[in-house]
């Protein structure tokens, strides 16, 4: 097991999980100190090894963003010998992940009731397209579909009458893995209270619809469905990005205090008293105008200097950067969330770092993601499997090795 003072250290996770949601989970419970342990199926591992291109000496980019802190083991589900080991890691563990579709793990022994029954304790946290109940409980799901259902893509893109256009990043995906991990929490808290653990269910579906607060607000105060505003807010003006005579930026002046600041900024004094924009009822209904009247301005200079005004007037504004500039932010480095670890394969490679600080327990990214099987012989040498015993499962094809996996996670 891999040394660390994260928050978590001592809790052990059992990630059956594949491609984004569930790994997702894992990652946050492993950057915080967790030891999880990520069992990939037998032939080829998660799906994610095969999202090429891009790759990093033949490793998937995409693989290796999701699942560094893990342990790796390959093992065959539906082999009996291969998920009698599972079983053996699940007697005593303190989470169990998993993200396959409705039925799969009962049918495979592993369901909630059957883990219960040995291991009382258990954490189960289920992650699926539309959840455990209701009429869409069956259905499979990726973060696409959640995004039309959910109402987030009638509200993302440029404005009315403009193509549909989903979220940038699998922004369902991410959030139904941090919503199980922020559950998985709050379930290990009731069991140290109790002793007891018990399911923890969400979805895509769910999360995508936690997207939409502000406007299910207006929704269920209006009766009518909000639409898309491009980079605007649905309730505050001016809240939006702004081209600049050599890029965009972004400006936050949607309060009164900062909507006068920022009129001192432009030397446009005589808008504070244009009953279109008086104040925030009245920017919101006059939207366009002031949108198209803002921009004329922010086009006679270039984006640094408007930035500098603005920062030093106090008015919220940045840069709109593309992922290489957020990457070689000075502010993103001071604060970690660029970290480099060491490979077995790809050598040393760049990650994202632990998004939550803590000031006496701090979380960590300690190893890079395993390659397939890497760490099997180590994991089952755990729980009591001896050279004999796993070379059998080796033989039988319940498990794979990789070469080098007899050594233990840095």
């Amino acid at each position: 097991m891999q040394d660390n003072s994260g928050p978590l250290a001592g809790i052990r996770v059992i990630e059956l999980a594949h491609v984004m949601a569930g790994p997702v989970c894992g990652l946050m419970l492993a950057d915080m100190g967790a030891d999880v342990i990520k069992v990939e199926k037998l032939p080829g591992g998660d799906d994610t090894r095969r999202f090429l291109p891009p790759d990093i000496k033949g490793e998937s980019a995409a693989y290796m963003m999701m699942n560094r802190n893990k342990r790796g083991i390959a093992v065959d589900l539906k082999n009996p010998d291969g998920r009698a080991c599972v079983t053996d890691m699940l007697k005593t563990a303190d989470v169990v992940i998993e993200n396959y579709r409705a039925g799969t793990m009962e049918r495979l022994g592993l369901g909630y009731q059957a883990l219960q029954e040995i291991n009382p304790g258990l954490i189960y946290c289920e992650i699926s397209g539309f959840g455990r109940t209701g009429p869409y409980k069956d259905r499979g799901g990726y973060d696409l579909i959640a995004q039309g259902m959910s109402g987030l893509m009638s509200i993302t893109g440029e404005g009315p009458g403009r193509d549909l256009v989903k979220v940038g990043a699998p922004v369902t995906d991410i959030t139904a893995g941090i919503l199980a991990a922020t559950g998985v929490l709050a379930a290990y808290i009731h069991r140290l209270k109790t002793g007891y653990g018990q399911r923890v269910d969400t979805s895509l579906f769910e999360a995508g619809i936690t997207h939409t607060y502000w406007q299910s607000a207006i929704a269920f105060a209006t009766g009518k469905a909000p639409g898309p505003l491009g980079s605007a807010h649905p309730l505050n003006a001016p809240y939006q990005a702004f081209e600049t005579a050599d890029g965009w930026i972004t400006v936050g002046a949607a309060n009164q205090a900062n909507w006068l600041r920022l009129l001192d900024v432009l030397a446009r004094p005589d808008l504070a008293a244009d009953a279109r924009y008086t104040d925030s009822r009245a920017r919101m209904d006059n939207l366009s105008s002031l949108s198209q009247t803002l921009a004329e301005i922010f086009k006679t200079r270039g984006k640094e200097d408007w930035l500098a005004r603005l920062e030093q007037a106090g008015v919220p504004a940045g840069p709109v950067l593309d992922v290489l500039e957020m990457q070689a932010d000075p502010h993103a480095l001071a604060r970690q969330m660029i970290v480099e670890v060491d490979h077995d394969t790809a050598g040393t490679v760049k990650t994202l770092g632990c998004p939550i600080k803590f000031s006496e327990t701090p979380a960590s990214v300690r190893s890079a993601a395993p390659v397939y099987g890497q760490h099997t012989r180590a994991v089952l040498g755990e729980y009591g499997y001896d050279g004999p015993a796993i070379a059998r499962l080796i033989r039988s094809g319940a498990v794979v090795c990789h070469e080098k996996d007899s050594q233990s996670i840095d």
